[in-house]
């Protein structure tokens, strides 16, 4: 199903997956207007760096303000929501940060949406379903909230159920397993290491045992893109993932292999999550977006690090490698 001409929001289109989407739309031909949260530098975020940013329409905003989000919702078919607060360790200490952006602004993207008549692709995350119970993980899985930013994302998530069976919005949840590529953040540990790895001969980590499902970003996104055009999806949550797991430990020592290094692996306390907070386990059965979007993994792990490592080695000094990320 075409875009061209399409009229399309993404809010926190200045972030890692939010910029991949906002460009892979203007790719495909829609009219993108990017929302992107004001800063005093006037950064606008990874967009800055972005050779499409000249096609797209930049507005600055907060998810948080609805009054300024009003004329971001004039005139759009469909709007990607990703903006959110996402640290997982940082949610220890401001809570309320996280409950003001994820659940609140979740809330004024959707009243606005309502007003306007756009449809929505919601994103959430699969550190809803805490430690896996039954593996893999399906959509009908419980949901624990095992740190302040879970807890913020299943409230948004089930503020989308809301509207959608209150009011009728049409709405799509997308549930991404671990997201990875160029552009992420220190605060995941793909980069945290690759980092490490190019500037010293100590790797520190937090836990090691812990298992988690890669998705290159670029299929994450792709999966936001047939959410979007599938009239069948409104009302609807997908898991996307690979359907495998690998530990932390041994993702690092992937990574390392890759780079042709030889690293120690070092355990701090200062990275470990706190008691009870660790998901111990995520591996996703996305045999539903399989099925009902023909969506399905096309980067391999090994080819997705090869890429990531290679970005990150062209951009280092965007990586601040002795200092712990939350």
């Amino acid at each position: 199903m075409s875009w061209k001409g399409r009229k399309v929001l993404v809010t926190g289109a200045g972030g890692f997956i939010g910029s991949h989407l906002a460009e892979r739309l203007v790719e495909r031909g829609a009219r993108v207007r990017a929302l992107v949260k004001y800063n005093s530098l006037g950064s606008w975020g990874w967009l800055d760096g972005s050779p499409l940013k000249g096609d797209m329409e930049v507005v600055l905003g907060d998810v948080r303000e609805r009054d300024a989000l009003k004329k971001a919702f004039r005139g759009v078919d469909t709007v990607f929501h990703l903006a959110a607060l996402i640290g997982i360790p940082y949610s220890y200490e401001t809570p309320q940060s996280y409950l003001r952006t994820n659940v609140e602004g979740t809330l004024n993207v959707l009243q606005l949406a309502l007003e306007s008549g756009s449809r929505v692709v919601h994103t959430s995350t699969s550190e809803v379903y805490g430690t896996a119970r039954a593996v893999p993980i399906r959509e009908d899985h419980p949901l624990q909230a095992q740190s302040p930013y879970a807890a913020s994302k299943i409230a948004a998530d089930k503020l989308v159920e809301a509207f959608h069976l209150s009011f009728g919005l049409q709405v799509t949840t997308v549930r991404p397993f671990n997201t990875y590529g160029p552009r992420q953040s220190a605060r995941a540990v793909i980069p945290a290491v690759v980092a490490q790895a190019l500037a010293g001969k100590v790797i520190r980590l937090g836990n090691l045992t812990p298992t988690r499902d890669l998705n290159f970003v670029s299929d994450t996104v792709e999966g936001f893109l047939l959410a979007a055009r599938n009239p069948r999806a409104v009302g609807k949550t997908f898991n996307l993932g690979t359907g495998r797991e690998v530990s932390i430990g041994d993702l690092a020592r992937k990574v390392l292999d890759i780079m042709e290094l030889s690293r120690r692996i070092a355990v701090t306390a200062e990275r470990r999550r706190v008691k009870g907070s660790e998901v111990e386990r995520l591996c996703s059965d996305a045999g539903f977006a399989r099925r009902l979007l023909g969506w399905k993994p096309v980067v391999s792990l090994d080819e997705g690090l090869r890429r990531t490592v290679a970005w990150i080695k062209r951009n280092k000094d965007l990586y601040r490698p002795d200092i712990y990320a939350v």
